[in-house]
């Protein structure tokens, strides 16, 4: 595979995700989110961005690696990792765009075993990639939790 394909197939969908979840999230902070009741360990709202924005380079420069290797695994963990990639897109659409905090979180724990998933197959094929995958493995449990309490609380 090319430098060229291997950079595209790496960083084009994960940019993708990521701007399909800010098409969901920014128009409804202000409106419907800002009047939610939250926890008491629910981060600033600018807190997001910066977190999210490393989490989505960390995860394309780990499907880079995995891309650059010849591991027999190597499709069944790519797989794997788009599919935590649709969950985590479409968790902005259920959670913010239809204003639904128990739609995210029926999206948001089957997504967190997802990608538990692939960054255990990821380790196995490139320890590097693993790595890059475990901020996001802790993000999402954190956010799981988040989640449910503000479902919970509203």
């Amino acid at each position: 595979m090319s430098n060229g394909k291997r950079l595209a197939l790496s960083v084009l969908p994960v940019v993708a995700a990521m701007l399909l979840g800010q098409v969901a999230t920014f128009p409804n902070l202000a409106p419907w989110y800002a009047h939610l009741a939250k926890p008491s360990f629910n981060p600033p709202n600018w807190i997001f961005g910066p977190v999210w924005t490393t989490l989505y380079v960390l995860m394309a420069i780990a499907v880079w690696r995995v891309l650059g290797t010849d591991a027999r695994q190597k499709h069944a963990a790519l797989l794997l990792f788009f599919i935590q990639l649709a969950f985590n897109a479409a968790w902005s659409w259920l959670f913010f765009g239809l204003h639904n905090p128990l739609l995210g979180l029926i999206d948001i724990v089957p997504q967190w075993f997802l990608v538990v998933a692939t960054m255990l197959v990821f380790w196995r094929i490139d320890r590097l990639a693993g790595l890059c995958l475990l901020p996001l493995t802790c993000w999402v449990a954190f956010a799981t939790l988040l989640n449910f309490e503000i479902w919970r609380l509203n």
